[in-house]
This record gives C-alpha cells, structure tokens and sequence, in this order.
C-alpha cells in the first residue's frame, strides 16, 4: 500500500475559528488523542502570533511522542527564530515555513514581483533549515497560482532544501479536476520533486475541499493537511474523518493511512466539546445522523443486510451501537467510563466529584444524559476561576405582561443584585445583569442551539459581544436558555481585555 501522511491543524487552522480558542491544557488533551488517533503530523500553532501560541506549542512538544510536531511562520527570519524555540523539546520537528505566490498576493499583498518571491521562498526555506531538517513551505494561495511560475517556485524551495511542499487552495476556489491537474503538472515540471512530498490544504468556501484534497492525492500528492470535523476558517478545511474514511473504504486505490479509524468518533466529541462547536447532524462519517436511516426503503434493506445502505459501520469509527444510557441511578465509574469512551480522561478525582455533582443535577431534570451533555458537563468546570459568576436568576414573563428579571452576581468573591424589565426573558435578565456590570455593550451575535430533541434537553447559547471595539465570544450551556443566555454574556465579560 501506498502510504498518506495525515498532517492535522486542528490546532492552528481549526483553531482560527472564532470564538473556539482553547487553552493550552485543552490544546494539549486534544494533541494526545490526535496521537493515538495516528495523525502524523501536529501542527501546534503560529508561535510569533502570540505568548498563549508560543507556549502552546512548547507543551504540545513535551507531551506527545512519536508525532511530527509543527510551527507556522511567515517567510521572516524572527517568526523562524520564535519557531525554532518553540520547538526545541520536540521529538520530531518540523517548520512550516511560506509566502503567496498568485499575481493576486504578489501585487496586492507584497507589492513585489515574481523574482521577489522566489528570492523570498528561498531564503526563508534555506534560514529555517538552519534549525530543522524538515522544512515544509507552503504556496499561498497556489490555487490561483499560475502553474508554470507555481512549479518555478516549488522547484527552487526543493533546492534549497524543503522536505515537504504545501500547494494550498487558500480560499477554496479550485475544482477538483483544476486542482489534481495542478498537483499533476507540478510532479510532471519540476525536476527534483522526488525528494520532496507535495502536500494538499483546502478550503471549504465551495464545498469541494475533500473532493479537492482526494483528487491532489490520485494525482500524487502523498499528504493531505486537515482538521477534525472540517473546522477552520470562513467555511473550514478538509475533514480527517472523510478522507481516513475514503482511503479505508476504497482499498482498491492502493493507499493507507495510519489513522485508527476506531478513534475517529470520539475525537470528533472532544473537539467539539472543547471548542464548544456542534457538529452538524448531517455530516459525513461524524453527524448523529450517519448512521441514521428513515425512509422505509432503506430500513427495510439495512434490516435485511446492512450493506445495502451502509458502506461502513458504526464500529468502524469506534461509534458503540451500545451505548451506555446515564441516569440518577448511574454512579462514578460509569459516568468515568463514558467520558473515557468520549475521550475525556479524568485522573483528578476532585474534578470527578465536580463532574458528578453536575451530572446528578442534570439527570434530576432531564432523566437521561446524552454524549453531548457529558462533554458540557466536563467543560463546565472551567467556568469555577472566572471573575465574574451567576449567583442566582429568577425571572416572571408571560403573555400579556412586561418580563421581569432579578439577578445575583457573584464578582471575585462580592455579592451584587439588580433588577430590571425587558422585552422578553431574556432581555429583562441581560438588562439587569448590564445594571451591575455598567460597561457598554452590544450584543452582535445570539445562537441558541438544542443538544437534541426533547423539551427537557440542554439548550446551548452562542454569543458574540462587542465591547471597547473588539469582539468577545461566550458560550452557555443549561436546561434553562434563559440561564444558557446569561452565562454566555458572562463568559465573554470574563474574556474582556481590562
């Protein structure tokens, strides 16, 4: 078999997303399951864009093993130094080093010229090899690159020495027949490619990230760059489970990966727990309807033999048909165990206790507990150190009369109340709420979410505040979408810079 590195930027492109920031000890939970998922290659960060970036990449070096781990730079020397230091414990090493190459960037980016860039590439690729034997560069938006000045610019960073060549489709634009004959032309025109592989990174703004990235991987390419559930910017990136799941279920092409597909499903829970980002029900392979079949047509086949609806089973990407259900009743070591199976180890057994406590609650109003809500209860803790916390909230609404809210708020460990009408439930509480927090804010975003379908299931809000000219993301997650709208307001207060 032929093999496909697998290159995960779940942790730096995935991370772009707004408002799905995660803190290094969550950056570092998900690295380790990208681990025993078999990802190949980690990257970790942009160490230059930050202190959170660059330390983040320093504990994700400490803490996984046998993975390639990878920093982001611009082609600039000092980005290239931040890297190299940020890499310093990694077992395996890679810089991830690059500049745009379309007329589009060279012109209107860098106001330079086409020799410019080359002189640029190279340099960069020759400075980052200083520190590291293995250099990747990446072709900004090579997608709208010409080809023959593309393979000009790929054959000169193999000279001076990168190992693996990135041929972006920056902002998703390509076709999958434009973009494989790309990648083809490129393995045809430029001589030494054989000491380099070609890398695909495609976007989703049209839908065909996956399509594009399979077809660069028929045309040659040998690794495809992706993130878990296809998060990323704007639309997001080519999905590791689709590709994982194309590569094991046509054998016939001849090419594996070292992804255990047994860990797809649970990775996919801990990204969107943790990043606070639901996947959609419809996704390929990891939507809660994958395996789902209503039509009575295909009940009826699946009944007789699964294959005649089903390419692959659940199974397969360690989805458990049977599934443990939580209730009041459950104790500590299922709720553990199930947490366990959803990727989420709990060795602290203060923060189980923590856990637990929730979880009983939630099970008094809402009886049986789903994966989604066990992933919101382990993310619930975090909400403990902030300064600002929801000491108690009763609201009176109805049809016909004014909504009315009172509020407590408890701020670094001081009592304060307010109350305050408002249209709507929600409003009156976020009016009273604004009387003790008195900054001027504006709600720009509000997206309520339900887990699932029941009237009993937690709700999860998604705001987006504006306050002194920049955008602050919460998040909140209760039975009660009052309370679910108030917390996500005090977690983007709590993120407020001072």
């Amino acid at each position: 078999m032929d093999r496909l590195y697998i290159f995960d930027t779940t942790l730096r492109d995935g991370e772009q997303v707004p408002g799905c920031q995660l803190n290094t000890i969550e950056k570092i939970q998900i690295a380790k399951q990208l681990e025993l998922l078999g990802v190949d290659v980690i990257e970790a960060g942009f160490p230059v864009s930050s202190p959170g970036d660059f330390h983040s990449v320093i504990e994700i070096s400490k803490a996984v093993t046998w993975p390639t781990i990878c920093a982001l730079t611009r082609a600039v020397e000092k980005d290239i130094d931040i890297a190299a230091e940020s890499l310093q414990y990694a077992k395996r090493k890679r810089i991830h080093t690059g500049i745009g190459t379309s007329d589009l960037h060279i012109k209107y980016k860098f106001n330079s010229t086409r020799e410019e860039i080359i002189e640029r590439a190279v340099t960069a690729v020759k400075y980052a090899k200083k520190f590291v034997e293995d250099v990747e560069f990446y072709a900004e938006d090579a997608g709208r690159t010409d080809n023959e000045y593309l393979a000009q610019v790929v054959e000169a960073v193999i000279r001076a020495g990168a190992t693996v060549v990135n041929i972006p489709d920056t902002t998703g634009y390509c076709l999958p027949e434009e973009y494989g004959a790309k990648i083809k032309y490129l393995i045809e025109h430029v001589n030494g490619i054989d000491k380099a592989i070609l890398s695909t990174h495609c976007h989703n703004d049209l839908g065909l990230a996956t399509a594009n990235s399979f077809s660069g991987v028929v045309n040659g390419a040998r690794q495809v760059e992706v993130t878990i559930n296809g998060i990323g910017e704007r639309a997001g990136n080519t999905s590791l489970e689709e590709i994982a799941m194309i590569m094991k279920c046509h054998k016939d092409l001849g090419i594996d990966t070292n992804i255990n597909t047994t860990k797809i499903y649970q990775t996919s829970r801990m990204v969107s727990g943790l990043m606070n980002m639901p996947v959609q029900p419809n996704k390929a392979v990891v939507g809660r309807n994958a395996f789902a079949h209503s039509s009575g047509i295909h009940q009826d086949g699946v009944l007789k033999n699964v294959s005649t609806y089903e390419i692959m089973t659940p199974k397969d990407i360690g989805l458990d048909d049977n599934s443990i259900v939580l209730t009041a009743r459950s104790g500590r070591a299922a709720l553990k165990y199930r947490l366990h199976v959803l990727g989420v180890d709990v060795d602290n057994e203060k923060r189980i206790d923590k856990i637990y406590e929730k979880f009983l609650k939630l099970a008094d109003q809402k009886k049986e507990i789903n994966d989604a809500d066990i992933l919101m209860l382990a993310g619930a803790d975090t909400a403990e150190s902030h300064a600002v916390k929801l000491d108690f909230l009763q609201v009176t609404t109805g049809m016909g009369v004014r909504s009315v809210a009172c509020i407590g708020l408890d701020i670094s460990n001081q009592k304060f109340e307010a109350a305050s009408t408002g249209n709507g439930p929600v409003d009156a509480a976020i009016n009273a709420l604004k009387k003790i927090i008195q900054k001027k804010m504006t709600i720009r975003e509000f997206t309520i979410q339900a887990i699932s379908k029941g009237s009993n299931d937690v709700g999860k809000v998604h705001m987006q505040v504006e306050y002194a000219d920049n955008l602050y993301y919460g998040f909140g997650a209760n039975t009660d979408i009052v309370t679910a709208s108030v917390e996500a307001y005090i977690d983007c207060i709590n993120k407020f810079k001072n």
